[in-house]
């Protein structure tokens, strides 16, 4: 999740707990943290809600910092005719623990080998064939460049390469910028111990 302008300050600093979306389906699994630009957050309950029947009175809209039921609903976005969701949720305080995974460049034989073994699984469980080592190779090789351009670059479509790279950013491998990618620290000595 995404959250724009003042509402970014409001999670960031623990005001709001709540946002209405309006999605296709839900992008968010109640019990799950997610890495935003306002930091850590964890899904307390996720439901759909009529926006025709939100009162002006509703605690919920307090909590996504929203002005009354009116402003909710002009502020969603996405297809008309998609369900509109109520996120629940809190922020997580404390370090990322993937950010303290990625910082780590000195791997132990014990890393390396459960590295292996993990990225190992990923090519052997992927549809296209192994892809990880190539993926990291590319980013090393081409940081700061679209994804859309590096998966090109590996014959690769570019919504499946970006669920590839997230399953490197999470073993603390790669970084996501504001444009591309970028090696970790791990990463960078996970290639080089190749």
């Amino acid at each position: 999740m995404l959250f724009a302008g003042s509402d970014r300050d409001g999670v960031e600093a623990g005001k709001i707990t709540a946002a209405y979306r309006r999605w296709a389906e839900p992008r968010v699994v109640e019990g799950r943290i997610y890495r935003t630009n306002a930091g850590r957050i964890e899904i307390d309950s996720v439901r759909q809600v009529n926006p025709d029947l939100i009162s002006d009175y509703d605690d919920d809209i307090f909590a996504a910092d929203r002005q009354n039921a009116r402003d909710v609903r002009r502020r969603l976005r996405g297809n008309d005719d998609w369900p509109t969701f109520l996120i629940k949720f809190h922020l997580v305080e404390g370090p990322d623990p993937r950010e303290e995974l990625a910082a780590t460049a000195e791997l132990t034989p014990e890393d390396l080998e459960d590295l292996r073994t993990r990225l190992a699984q990923l090519d052997s469980l992927s549809r296209h064939g192994a892809w990880t080592t190539a993926t990291l190779r590319k980013i090393e090789e081409k940081p700061t460049v679209r994804a859309a351009d590096l998966a090109a670059d590996l014959g690769r479509d570019t919504p499946t390469f970006k669920l590839d790279v997230r399953k490197l950013k999470n073993l603390g491998l790669t970084y996501s910028l504001e444009t591309g990618y970028e090696l970790s620290p791990r990463g960078a000595a996970y290639l080089k111990s190749l």
